[in-house]
């Protein structure tokens, strides 16, 4: 049987996705990312145009394309509407592979009897997409998975590339080598050398130099450049954590300000592991400071937490543990150390009834404890509920307004201390 692999890559994604939330936005060069500092997140292709491509520094982007229209990134919204496309392309097979948020692998072998041929597929899952989500995205067949992706790439936007067996020799013989995964720049200059700029090129060299220069990477780069890949789509596995994070517009050392963030972060966060019908045991702050330097703070419960208010509260702690020497450019919070085999436990066991003791005497003239989560921010002791019957309202609590969200969406119900707004994510999600 023929083995087939589709590469799937949305176009532009956080680009296109503006655009589509905001017609106004259509046909005009859209640049996803902070217009005064950071780098560019995404460009729409009418940004392309002039230059401006992902990673690229803000200031840099600007100079190219001065029309540009800068959006702060939104990545909450990107995740929701990559996890429909995802959807999408398992109600085509069981066997998806998330490359990133916004591309994915599927082998389709043996699909035939259902979808058609391989261009037969390649066409209803594009049409399943922008039915799905409004999107458009390039799909690229062939037996082996690199040369999938790469067929991916030939006719963006809108694309549909098939590369059969009998197509690979011609195709490889002209393939710049730095489209060969793995292939950078310092590979490159190292090829270059050998007189090598394409794949086919490189079956032409004398036996054993690849491996001389490369070591075994070099008998990888052989292989792939006559079309070869035992690469097999993989399904991902469990997730390990869940989090989020912002880069500010202005650096800040106000702790107060820096709080509001941690309160959406981790909404977002714990409506996302309830989701996935897990709990997590490691809360972990994330700071970086103007100077770039990067620091992490953990906090691990007894137990595995669904409960937004106690992961709040922890990296709140964790926070107001930190000394702001330097004003903090970025900050976010994750949940990790999941628990997939039992059924979510909503608190940790130490806030069981009869155990209040055991929090007082971890609180000294109203100062935060790590021991204590609930005494950081402006939760203290007294707002602790250690009764079974508050705790499990409080769960209650959290899955209503999940619901809510889900069904009216998220600005339909905030909290007070998010009423005024805050910029969206800027680095993007963990």
């Amino acid at each position: 049987m023929q083995q087939w692999i589709i590469h799937i890559d949305m176009d532009a994604f956080f680009a296109s996705v503006e655009q589509m939330l905001n017609p106004a936005l259509k046909g005009r060069p859209v640049i996803v990312g902070y217009a005064h500092r950071g780098v560019v997140c995404a460009a729409s292709y009418e940004a392309r145009v002039f230059g401006v491509r992902s990673a690229m520094p803000s200031a840099r982007a600007r100079k190219l394309c001065p029309q540009g229209v800068f959006v702060p990134p939104r990545h909450g919204v990107y995740g929701e509407i990559s996890a429909r496309v995802m959807a999408v392309f398992r109600s085509f097979s069981p066997v998806v592979e998330q490359a990133s948020i916004d591309e994915a692998y599927i082998d389709a072998t043996g699909l035939g009897g259902l979808f058609g041929s391989p261009a037969e597929l390649g066409r209803k899952i594009k049409s399943a997409v922008f039915a799905e989500t409004g999107l458009t995205c390039s799909v690229g067949i062939a037996p082996v998975k690199f040369l999938a992706k790469i067929a991916s790439d030939m006719n963006k936007p809108d694309g549909l590339f098939i590369l059969e067996p009998a197509q690979i020799a011609d195709f490889m013989r002209s393939l710049p080598v730095s489209k060969i995964p793995g292939v950078g720049p310092r590979t490159q200059e190292i090829l270059a050398k050998l007189g090598v700029r394409t794949a086919g090129e490189i079956s032409r060299l004398p036996p054993g130099i690849l491996e001389a220069r490369l070591g075994k990477f070099g008998e990888s780069i052989a292989r792939r450049a006559l079309g070869l890949d035992s690469s097999v789509v993989e399904p991902a596995g469990l997730p390990k954590s869940e989090g989020r994070e912002h880069t500010l517009d202005k650096d800040s050392i106000d702790k107060v300000f820096l709080k509001r963030y941690l309160l959406y972060q981790s909404e977002k966060v714990m409506a996302g592991v309830r989701k996935m019908g897990t709990a997590g045991r490691t809360v972990t702050l994330k700071v970086k400071f103007a100077d770039f330097r990067q620091i992490t703070r953990s906090y691990t419960f007894d137990s595995p937490t669904t409960s937004t208010r106690l992961v709040y509260n922890t990296a709140c702690a964790l926070l107001d543990k930190l000394e702001l020497a330097l004003p903090v450019r970025l900050i976010g919070v994750s949940l990790s150390n999941f628990n997939w085999e039992d059924p979510p436990h909503y608190v940790d066991k130490r806030l069981l009834p009869g155990l209040e003791s055991y929090f007082k005497q971890f609180i000294k003239n109203d100062g935060v404890n790590l021991e204590n989560p609930f005494s950081a921010g402006t939760f203290t002791l007294s707002h602790v509920q250690t009764d079974k019957a508050v705790l499990k309202r409080d769960a209650a609590l959290d899955s209503a307004i999940d619901k809510v969200r889900e069904m009216f969406g998220r600005e339909m119900l905030k909290r007070a201390d998010l009423l005024s707004p805050l910029a969206e994510e800027g680095e993007g999600d963990e």
